[in-house]
């Protein structure tokens, strides 16, 4: 009967006469046909053994192993190979395979060379057999990719000595904040920028020109002294000839001091020191020069070589003397530079400008630079529309050491990147290319070193459950809970920003201070887009779409985007100090923390003894007790401590003093409790603890460094 049902179900391409003389079912394991072979078998349900088991089960028997075939060599072919390709892979002459083809392709009337491409892989098949190996199809090995013509412009090679000519120094005025850095400049060309600078702070790094009264001009390099821009004193110090070091009287050495001097080093530029607000009463100089001497800068005066002047910027006390030390320091150094050929340079600083659009303060170090002349920059480049000085009057060309803002950069360049002149726009076009694709391969090579760690921890996993379903045998394993939805929810705490600054040098300040921040376990930090320039609707787009707040920093807002944002519920902070949009940010992390519940302490009370009373119809347990300490409220939570274990948390049902209820006890006050918990028994000596949740607020202990 079974036989019979089971053969309905098979399909049957031939006579059903073979099937008749098919051997009992149950002694069988199998039933064969013409058209397929069905197995019924169960040894699919067996649990398979892991290499350990079948180890431990042939302890002690002989096992087979079977040697490889030999004299047969496996080679890997693929489709489309040619004659040369056929014999690398046999590792054979081509005349060899030329004699194969004569048996493979007799057929054929092909004239068979070197670099013939044979089409037909049946041929590739016979012409390895008739040479005695057998083969394994595999894809076609890639070829190495010739190494790619280096096409980025480079710096040219040192001018010859007649080419040289006399430069002015490059000075770099560095210190720590507020010791006078921008008023010393001041009182050296008679001008007020520290007048307008906010909060009483340089967050910019400035590049111009001073003509002396002796006819020299020398090129002065302002950096900010704050914690925050490390990145722009470093750029200056590398970018400078001298490096004047402003130590005020009053405070001495203080920490960007030590900074200012290291940077130094690092640039192995020679330092010049400018012992500043002498005019203070009770100012000690000498103290200020032992202090610097700590460091390793030790003055002539304390028989060392560093120069060190007294001066007051305020006062303009001495300030000939610091201009002469300066002149004397850079005729002692000859400096030299080629005012012909290409130009080279650094970029100080770079913008983009509501009105003349993208500039760039760029200070010119080989070569001169004139209007039409095609630049690159890191990845910007341009062709030099307008140059202006620092006073804001345009000049038609820059020789080296002249600090200029160039106007006509189609992408603009980033702070610290090398100027180089090409001969034409074809060759910037090149050399952008040629850096984005360098790029590219740079970030593929980081993406895939991110992508290897992920597949490694996928196949971690991945094996470790192939294990427990081979464990488990025939067994299904279930799933340990629902289904993960495609796309989880982030229920994390996340504060997203956007920050749009004046210049490159602000932006980066900012975003190195922000990189600062560890507490992404406690609230997410994402910075969702970044750039120079005033508040653009794709800003907005981008903002709303990651629920983002702007930061502003020295930047203006079109009045119809600030109307936009507010219709939109896009938060936008304006700043011109940094330190200030930093504490704003914290403030914004503090927010995000979610709050914390934590027991305060009401009161407690002792429980004397428990009794029953009558509510109702019903007998209900009454605890009674006396309050020792605080206040017993109504509605507060309890929690009873027996033996310094918590057995029982909950409310009260009820609260009485002698036979009315009432909604607190004070101290030292008898009272009868009945919790909500009609199960639960007191026993005498338990300790009640009357308590209430309040939430508890937290605040970041991120520490930008300053």
């Amino acid at each position: 009967m079974y036989r019979r049902a089971f053969l309905k179900l098979l399909p049957s391409k031939g006579s059903m006469e073979g099937l008749l003389h098919l051997p009992n079912l149950y002694k069988s394991p199998q039933i064969v046909n013409n058209a397929r072979t069905v197995s019924l078998s169960v040894s699919n349900l067996k649990k398979r053994k892991s290499p350990e088991e079948r180890a431990i089960e042939n302890q002690g028997r002989r096992v087979i192993r079977y040697a490889p075939k030999a004299g047969t060599e496996v080679v890997g072919i693929w489709g489309n190979m040619t004659v040369q390709e056929i014999a690398d892979v046999l590792r054979k002459d081509i005349d060899h395979v030329f004699k194969a083809l004569e048996f493979a392709d007799k057929d054929s009337d092909i004239v068979y060379k070197k670099n013939t491409v044979i089409h037909n892989p049946q041929i590739i098949r016979d012409i390895v057999k008739i040479s005695g190996c057998r083969f394994k199809i595999i894809a076609k090995p890639k070829e190495e990719l010739e190494e790619e013509e280096n096409k980025d412009a480079v710096p040219a090679p040192p001018a010859p000595l007649e080419a040289l000519r006399r430069r002015p120094p490059v000075v770099c005025v560095m210190g720590h904040v507020d010791h006078g850095k921008t008023t010393l400049l001041d009182a050296l060309r008679n001008t007020s920028v520290v007048e307008t600078e906010f909060g009483g702070i340089t967050q910019h790094i400035g590049a111009f020109e001073v003509h002396l009264q002796s006819g020299d001009k020398v090129t002065f390099l302002d950096t900010p002294g704050h914690a925050a821009f490390s990145a722009m004193r470093s750029r200056g110090a590398h970018a400078t000839d001298i490096v004047v070091l402003v130590v005020a009287a009053d405070d001495g050495v203080m920490e960007q001091t030590v900074q200012s001097i290291r940077m130094a080093r690092e640039a192995n530029v020679p330092i010049l020191v400018a012992i500043n607000k002498v005019d203070k009463p009770g100012v000690d100089i000498e103290r200020t020069m032992k202090s610097l001497a700590q460091y390793g800068v030790v003055c002539e005066a304390l028989g060392g070589d560093v120069q060190s002047i007294a001066v007051s910027a305020l006062k303009q006390l001495h300030l000939d003397t610091l201009v002469e030390a300066l002149i004397v320091q850079a005729q002692m150094m000859e400096l030299k530079a080629d005012p012909g050929g290409y130009v080279e340079g650094v970029v100080i600083e770079s913008q983009v400008d509501a009105k003349v659009g993208k500039q760039a303060t760029v200070l010119v170090q080989r070569g001169t630079l004139r209007q039409g002349c095609v630049v690159v920059a890191g990845t910007g480049w341009g062709k030099v529309r307008i140059l202006k000085n620092a006073e804001g009057g345009s000049v038609t060309e820059a020789p080296p050491s002249t600090p200029v803002v160039v106007l006509g950069w189609r992408e603009l360049p980033a702070a610290g990147d090398v100027v180089l002149e090409v001969p034409s726009e074809k060759r910037a076009n090149e050399v952008m290319r040629w850096r984005h694709n360098q790029f590219m391969k740079e970030k593929q090579q980081s993406d895939l070193e991110v992508i290897t760690v992920k597949a490694a921890e996928h196949n971690a996993l991945y094996r470790e459950q192939l294990m427990k379903r081979r464990a488990l045998g025939r067994y299904r394993v279930r799933a340990t809970g629902p289904r993960d939805k495609m796309i989880q929810d982030d229920s994390h705490p996340t504060l997203s920003l956007l920050v749009k600054g004046d210049v490159d040098g602000s932006v980066e300040a900012i975003l190195n201070i922000l990189e600062t921040y560890d507490e992404h376990h406690t609230v997410r930090l994402d910075l969702v887009h970044f750039g120079v320039g005033q508040l653009t609707p794709n800003d907005l787009e981008i903002a709303e779409a990651f629920n983002a707040v702007i930061f502003a920093f020295n930047v203006d807002i079109p009045p119809a985007l600030a109307v936009e944002a507010k219709q939109n519920n896009v938060e936008v902070k304006r700043h011109n100090v940094i330190y200030k949009l930093v504490d704003e940010v914290k403030q914004l992390i503090n927010q995000k923390i979610p709050t914390t519940q934590q027991e305060e302490l009401l009161g407690e009370a002792k429980v004397l003894q428990q009794f029953q009373v009558s509510e109702g119809k019903k007998k209900v347990s009454v605890a009674g007790c006396r309050c020792t300490k605080g206040t017993l409220l109504r509605q507060a939570l309890y929690k009873v401590i027996r033996n310094d274990q918590v057995v029982f948390e909950g409310k009260l049902a009820s609260m009485k003093h002698l036979r009315d209820e009432v909604t607190s006890i004070k101290n030292d006050t008898e009272c009868g409790i009945r919790f909500d918990d009609t199960s639960f028994d007191v026993q005498p000596g338990d300790i009640v603890v009357c308590y209430k949740l309040v939430d508890v607020t937290h605040t970041t202990e991120w520490d930008p460094g300053f």
